[in-house]
């Protein structure tokens, strides 16, 4: 979507800035450093893919930036050439053109028992998330897709509905991902028969069509209907990144500053302030902005306190609202798994208390996304793990 990006205003006036100290603290004056820049030959500079210039190192520099020459040069002495099965299991992404993706085909029906086995715990009901994982659906992909952009051009009440249906461009993400990411933790486990009932659920949910047919309960997905499909949000990016020519394109895309918001500031020239030429209005909120919010604004900075007597709390009940899903799938060790939690008691309980709080790298968020409080928390962990 375009925007108008005030902020790179700011960022272009700070990062002339950070380079200008830069170049103080190297030992270098700013004559000096124009001077080593100035010096640079044209034809040795080259657009960024985002539209920002690269310099070939020259003189142990990297434009006005010293540079260890010797770490460009140093050889690598760790890790090994992979195997031929290593690299055919690793070079298995999608492309949106239908390179990589195998043959197979799935049914809405089939995917819907995949999801309720495998993927509910933790992404809800219907695809509607929980627990801090995402949603996958919230109705109609393509009246949705409008709405992305509400608080935009209008002031809408509520925002933009961002759900694959409704935001993602490209379908082919979306079966590569569902391949190689899920479920978690157990991914690679799904067969590509499974990975195509998936997405075909999720099509459904999204309230799909496919080359003018419902995505309806007994739709059966395969590779040739999968690459008919036309996400509505396809064309809602800038810049186009598809095609051969896409870093030629980007590049050209980012050359222009008026192509997102930005201003060209005043040429030859080095300020630490007042660097925007004079192009653009500003316009101030009258009587200071807003100040009647509903509801009021609290000036309180005390956090809440922790409650310390746990006597009435229902450890049970919050094992079954916040943690089952994932302990009781298979996920994550269940409740009374001796094996299963031997190892991880061994790190210590206050260890497995803060990872529970924190949430982990495994995937648990903090405290299994619930609202409880430490001590709450503690005491579904003691439950869990079978401990007093």
């Amino acid at each position: 979507m375009k925007k108008s990006n005030k902020n790179l205003l700011i960022s272009i006036s700070v990062a002339a800035a950070i380079s200008l100290g830069l170049s103080a603290c190297m030992g270098e004056s700013p004559k000096s450093a124009e001077k080593t820049s100035n010096e640079t030959k044209k034809s040795e500079l080259k657009k960024a893919i985002d539209g920002g210039v690269t310099y070939s190192v020259s003189n142990g520099k990297f434009g006005t930036y010293y540079v260890n020459e010797d770490a460009h040069s140093g050889k690598i002495n760790f890790g090994r050439k992979p195997t031929k099965a290593e690299y055919k299991e690793w070079n298995s992404d999608v492309m949106a053109n239908g390179e990589g993706l195998p043959e197979g085909e799935g049914s809405v029906e089939d995917g819907e028992e995949v999801y309720e086995a495998k993927c509910v715990m933790c992404h809800g009901d219907f695809g509607s998330g929980g627990g801090g994982y995402p949603s996958l659906a919230k109705g109609n992909a393509y009246e949705l897709q409008k709405t992305l952009k509400n608080q935009r051009i209008k002031p809408d009440t509520d925002g933009p509905v961002r759900v694959f249906g409704t935001y993602w461009p490209m379908a082919s993400t979306l079966w590569w991902y569902i391949k190689d990411a899920m479920p978690h933790p157990q991914t690679g486990s799904l067969s590509d028969d499974e990975v195509y009932a998936l997405v075909a659920y999720i099509l459904n949910i999204n309230e799909f069509e496919i080359d003018g047919e419902e995505v309806d309960d007994e739709y059966v997905l395969n590779r040739e209907k999968f690459l008919k499909i036309k996400m509505p949000n396809a064309n809602g990016f800038e810049p186009n990144i598809t095609g051969p020519d896409a870093p030629k394109n980007i590049r050209a895309y980012y050359s222009n500053p008026a192509n997102f918001g930005a201003q060209k500031v005043k040429p030859a020239e080095r300020c630490m302030h007042d660097c925007q030429e004079k192009t653009v209005k500003v316009v101030y909120i009258k009587n200071g902005g807003i100040s009647d919010f509903h509801p009021p604004l609290s000036d309180k900075r005390d956090l809440p306190k922790e409650k310390k007597d746990n006597a009435n709390f229902d450890a049970a009940k919050a094992y079954a609202d916040n943690c089952a899903m994932c302990h009781e799938s298979g996920a994550a060790p269940a409740r009374g798994d001796k094996d299963g939690w031997s190892g991880i008691l061994e790190k210590g309980l206050d260890n497995v208390y803060a990872a529970a709080i924190k949430g982990t790298q495994a995937g648990m968020p903090a405290k299994g996304g619930s609202s409880l409080s430490d001590n709450e928390f503690k005491t579904v962990v003691n439950y869990l793990v079978g401990k007093k």
